[in-house]
């Protein structure tokens, strides 16, 4: 069994406790806030899940994609003719996911920490956002986590930490477009 979790505990501690995170959690975010939010983890669920099916890692995790899940929501809340504002970590992101494609084990753990994530906290975080919250709805979670962690590795420390460490960044550079509901 993997120490995947102890071993990424203080970046993922981290993540958790920037600003943004506690603005996601309150039940006053704005649906554009959320909205920014969403477009931005488009185009990295995107990528990296587009990688990974072509390279079979989501082989046997049915219903684990959110790309189209995240693009539904973020329609559900954009009602603004003008695209969404792209923040600078997004592009950074899907540059340093499409730079690891070739290596199985990075890309899972991007897999993991992300996707684990929508699994775990999920569950809390769709009681406080705006909309319908596709992104965290998976048809048997608990089955999805445990087959998950049977593919977890100590190798995927490291790539998991940087994952964290895009996490918090995109964090970071939410908070300047947070609005909230009064």
């Amino acid at each position: 069994m993997s120490n995947l979790k102890d071993l990424t505990k203080e970046v993922h501690q981290n993540a958790e406790r920037q600003e943004f995170v506690e603005v996601l959690m309150s039940g006053k975010i704005h649906d554009d806030t959320y909205a920014i939010f969403l477009a931005n983890q488009h185009p990295m669920y995107n990528v990296l899940e587009s990688l990974a099916t072509a390279k079979g890692l989501l082989d046997g995790l049915p219903g684990i994609c959110r790309a189209h899940a995240i693009h539904e929501d973020f329609k559900e809340l954009w009602k603004h003719d003008e695209a969404a504002p792209l923040l600078d970590v997004t592009k950074r992101y899907t540059d340093h996911i499409s730079n690891i494609s070739d290596d199985k084990t990075k890309l899972f753990a991007h897999i993991y920490t992300r996707h684990m994530g929508d699994l775990s906290g999920g569950r809390m975080i769709s009681g406080f956002i705006p909309g319908e919250g596709r992104l965290y709805q998976f048809d048997d979670p608990d089955t999805l986590k445990a087959k998950i962690r049977e593919r977890l590795t100590d190798e995927m420390a490291d790539e998991a930490k940087v994952c964290f460490a895009f996490a918090a960044q995109t964090f970071k550079e939410m908070l300047s477009y947070v609005r909230t509901k009064s």
